[in-house]
């Protein structure tokens, strides 16, 4: 009877690791010293293992002669750099819990976060894009009343780092030896359908075994170049990024302080990187600027895709013009450290398309009826739910909000539909929230997006509910029409007609240049459906 039930464990057989991030980081170091660790090339920066630990430890000395203690919160509020990647190796390595500030937050979400959480220090840019950091910050002061001091990349970064002189190797070496694996190292803060963010609070053992066994998927070693134009606030950035790396002796490589389609692939070239992570839409964009230009790209291998599921014509284009012929997709949220499932190197293109892949080893799926909390047949759809190592310890000084998601028996219930085949891949369909409910039936908005891809001139499709009188929703779509070509409406309902449901064909429709995302890439729906109400007039449900 079991066997037909949506349960499943992964692979046990490579132990997890047993050891902090800056014990893992130590042996990497003494095996691959003269190794490329860290390339920053908009900052034109590299340093080996061996230069990368020495700096590690240097900053480590210097936030400890800030006053810092182990267990304390320090933030840090920037794009993709280099000190970003020291800053979170360095307080890893004396217990001090890095908090991630997203770089699009304004003035009243860095007061959130910053009382949230009771940071003590923050280290920031100046500025990025319309951002003014160092005015924010300054604004925030008179709200927050455990904020001691502040750093700015490109200003008091190099005073800061002379403070490390007043700390000897063995006072640094006394907080190391404290550190467990268990302790907290990490707060990321991610919306949920309601009220304020919440501080996702990660340990050493749950992102540093995350960030192992997706290398070992990868078939990751220290000869692997990996392309991250992601962004670090994000577990994408630091854990599927650079923990990946460091454990497996591999190179980061940065191509900007945030994602350029153009840049991305000149890095790609230049540092002759194995692999190159991105969102679809990110994916969709770099495609784009192929089309313009002409790079050399046989040097990828293998990257992950993850975020969204990657429309079949899009995956094939990567494959084949990418020369990313073993780029695997990965499925998790930040709650898990991040990644439950992904695809293995070898899968077939049907399973790439259509599923995120098998369990992670050590990790537990079981996929339950919302209504019930019952375990549901393979085939059926439910909300997922995952247990193991990669679930967080909790949300920061939030005990509600973490019983709502973490059960007495230490499952963590995603809030995302999903089915388990018969072959243990988990497919999903959306989010609980996302589905379209039109006239009682259940629509996705994902299927809708995938069939629409397929239309020649369609470069990129967002499918949404909006509010109807009648029928409870109506299926709203989003366009982005390939440069050059022009679409009408009156067109992509001719191709929709016949080919899908009646009811499934999109009543509205908006051509347009972008959509509403959010800074790790992900498109913004909430923010498309209260658009399009007010656009439409129409009244909310």
């Amino acid at each position: 009877m079991n066997t037909q039930l949506s349960y499943v464990h992964g692979d046990s057989s490579i132990p997890l690791l047993g050891e902090t991030i800056g014990e893992n980081l130590k042996k990497t170091v003494n095996k691959f010293p003269k190794n490329d660790a860290l390339i920053c090339s908009h900052q034109n920066y590299r340093a080996t293992y061996e230069e990368f630990y020495e700096q590690t430890s240097q900053v480590a000395k210097a936030i400890l002669h800030l006053g810092a203690k182990p267990g304390d919160r320090v933030g840090i509020w920037s794009p993709n750099r280099y000190e970003w990647v020291l800053l979170q190796y360095a307080t890893a390595r004396i217990g001090v819990i890095l908090v991630n500030i997203n770089p699009a937050y304004r003035t009243s979400e860095l007061i959130f976060v910053l009382n949230q959480s009771q940071i003590k220090y923050i280290f920031a840019s100046l500025s990025f894009k319309t951002s003014n950091y160092k005015k924010m910050v300054d604004d925030a002061r008179e709200f927050t009343s455990t904020l001691l001091d502040e750093v700015f990349f490109d200003e008091n970064w190099d005073d800061f780092l002379k403070g490390a002189a007043h700390i000897s190797d063995e006072e640094l070496q006394n907080y190391e030896s404290q550190i467990q694996f268990d302790d907290p190292v990490n707060i990321q803060y991610t919306s949920g359908t309601t009220g304020f963010p919440k501080g996702v609070t990660l340990s050493h053992h749950n992102i540093l075994n995350n960030g192992y066994f997706i290398g070992i998927r990868l078939h990751y070693t220290e000869k692997d170049r990996v392309c991250i134009p992601v962004p670090f606030y994000h577990c994408f950035g630091m854990v599927i990024g650079n923990l990946c790396c460091t454990a497996h002796g591999s190179t980061m490589v940065i191509p900007n302080d945030s994602f350029d389609p153009k840049l991305t692939l000149e890095v790609v070239e230049k540092e002759k990187c194995t692999s190159l992570y991105g969102v679809p839409t990110m994916f969709i964009a770099t495609l784009h600027e192929l089309d313009l230009k002409k790079y050399d790209l046989s040097s990828l291998r293998t990257g992950v895709m993850a975020g969204a599921v990657c429309p079949p014509e899009v995956m094939k284009r990567v494959e084949n013009q990418m020369n990313m012929k073993e780029v695997t997709i990965c499925y998790g949220m930040t709650e898990t450290s991040p990644v439950s499932t992904q695809t293995k190197i070898g899968t077939p293109f049907e399973k790439q398309i259509h599923s995120v892949g098998t369990i992670h080893d050590h990790l537990e799926i079981k996929i339950i009826n919302p209504e019930t909390g019952k375990i549901v047949n393979r085939g059926e759809n439910g909300e997922l739910c995952t247990r193991g190592y990669s679930v967080m310890l909790k949300y920061w000084d939030n005990p509600e909000a973490t019983n709502q998601v973490l059960d007495s028996a230490r499952w963590m219930h995603t809030g995302d539909l999903a089915m388990m085949d018969e072959e243990g891949y988990i497919h999903i369909s959306g989010r609980i929230k996302d589905l379209i409910i039109r006239g009682g039936e259940n629509i996705s908005p994902k299927e809708i997006e995938d069939f629409l891809y397929q239309y020649p001139n369609v470069l990129d499709a967002q499918v949404i509910g909006v509010p109807s009188e009648k029928f409870g929703e109506e299926v709203m779509a989003w366009i982005k029409v390939r440069e050059g070509f022009s679409l009408t409406e009156e067109e992509l309902v001719n191709f929709c007609k016949g080919q899908i449901a009646h009811y499934k064909v999109p009543k509205y429709w908006k051509f347009v240049q972008e959509f509403p995302m959010t800074i790790s890439g992900k498109v913004r729906k909430v923010e498309m459906r209260e658009m399009a109400i007010k656009e439409l007039g129409l009244g909310k449900k």
